[in-house]
């Protein structure tokens, strides 16, 4: 790993070389990302390190939330680093650089957005959406050679040439994601960030926009740094898999090494989650879930560490040492467990519920309108009934405004009676 990166005002043509003679194309070196500030300061991602290697394929996976997307966003120059630096061949991208590096940054590196809709312009055509890239850094001869350039692109990525004089408000979500990608791989770059660039997709094409992904990547030497959620697709196009949770890289290995030992409690709740296609298996099968709590890093501090086999781990020292001798041992871990005719489900760890647990499953209508407050604030009798109706029907958003507007409307009458006796009784005296 290049520990000092270069100041330069240009990227070179080839980054530094690791130990085994692998040419690294980007670094991320500690890097912290923190969204607003002083007590409303949330950091999204939390002292990360990675190195992706040219022509592979390194995928990011995590739940929604987690911060995968932030950290695709950081190395594109959008999310500013609160902490740590992004090296790209050796050359520091993040933070304050120059101009001409600046461009050379956006000419090597393409992201696939996630929401095809917010990351097409509305008001321009295709064939504009897709040249302007191509225009920007004039990477045609001519007019005609542009005009193939993208009837090509657009071929290649399932669509027709007369779709170019349309718009995108006139495509599906999933077309409007292979336009996206379209846009992306005109430029061929070096790099493309593909954040969930199938999630949009139909089942039954999927597989043609990973195998046209793999097809780039091998006639067009690209690295991709490709971001989801689900394993299963990940597992097909992978080379080396990092999974994160809540801001911290929690594992990273080869896609093999990873599937076959995977360490941390988290890894293996993501490999159960994925669907099993017999149905009688799925049902049959038993999650594993992962509880935080089962971690104490009150004294101990975590850190990600390299076991060996390439295979990093997030724990403190007494948990790197069970994951250490769980893997020599060399016996894959199984993340499954299917249930045979007859058998009880193992014991799983409960985890304490309150009301705010039933948000995540709040009924639509379960709002907490400040009407309901003001209304309970008036009448307070009547804001506990409703109150009372709306918790056994679990609408917990609106039993928790009625019953914050109904207790502060009965200290508020309490207290208006209250002084209406004082001064009657001040009256008769």
């Amino acid at each position: 790993m290049n520990k000092n990166p270069v100041k330069a005002s240009h990227l070179p043509e080839h980054g530094p070389v690791d130990a085994n003679g692998r040419e690294i194309i980007l670094s991320i070196k500690n890097l912290d990302i923190t969204f607003g500030k002083g007590d409303n300061a949330v950091k999204a991602v939390k002292n990360a390190n990675f190195d992706i290697y040219k022509g592979e394929t390194f995928s990011l996976v995590g739940e929604s939330g987690s911060g995968k997307t932030t950290i695709g966003r950081a190395v594109i120059r959008v999310n500013p680093c609160a902490a740590g630096e992004i090296q790209y061949k050796g050359t520091k991208i993040s933070g304050k650089i120059s101009r001409k590096l600046d461009k050379e940054v956006i000419r090597n590196i393409q992201m696939v957005f996630q929401d095809p809709a917010a990351s097409l312009n509305e008001r321009a055509t295709v064939d504009y959406i897709i040249s302007e890239g191509l225009y920007n850094f004039h990477l045609f001869e001519n007019e005609a050679d542009r005009v193939k350039k993208v009837e090509t692109i657009i071929n290649e990525v399932g669509l027709l040439p007369e779709h170019l004089t349309r718009y995108p408000h006139e495509f599906s979500g999933g077309q409007r994601q292979r336009i996206g990608l379209a846009r992306a791989a005109v430029m061929e770059p070096e790099f493309i960030i593909a954040d969930e660039p199938i999630s949009a997709l139909d089942v039954s094409i999927r597989a043609q926009v990973l195998n046209l992904m793999k097809k780039f990547q091998k006639e067009r030497d690209m690295t991709y740094l490709f971001i989801a959620h689900d394993l299963s697709i990940v597992r097909f196009i992978s080379d080396r898999i990092a999974v994160i949770y809540k801001g911290d890289i929690v594992e990273i290995a080869e896609t093999s090494e990873l599937f076959d030992y995977p360490l941390h409690p988290y890894t293996r709740s993501l490999i159960s989650a994925i669907p099993i296609p017999d149905p009688i298996l799925e049902k049959n099968k038993v999650l594993f879930t992962y509880d935080p709590s089962v971690h104490d890093y009150s004294e101990d501090k975590p850190e990600l560490t390299d076991i060996g086999h390439g295979h990093f781990v997030f724990g403190n020292k007494k948990e790197i040492e069970k994951y250490k001798a769980l893997r020599e041992k060399g016996e894959p871990l199984k993340s499954i467990t299917i249930l045979q005719p007859g058998e009880e489900p193992p014991a799983q760890p409960q985890v304490a519920r309150d009301l705010d647990s039933e948000f995540i499953n709040a009924p639509i209508h379960d709002t907490g309108s400040k009407w309901y407050t003001f209304l309970s604030f008036l009448l307070p009798p009547l804001g506990f009934i409703a109150g009372a109706i709306f918790k056994k029907k679990r609408h917990i958003r609106n039993f928790k405004a009625c019953k914050k507007g109904a207790i502060v409307g009965l200290v508020m009458w309490g207290v208006v009676l209250a002084l209406f006796a004082l001064f009657l009784i001040l009256a008769v005296i």
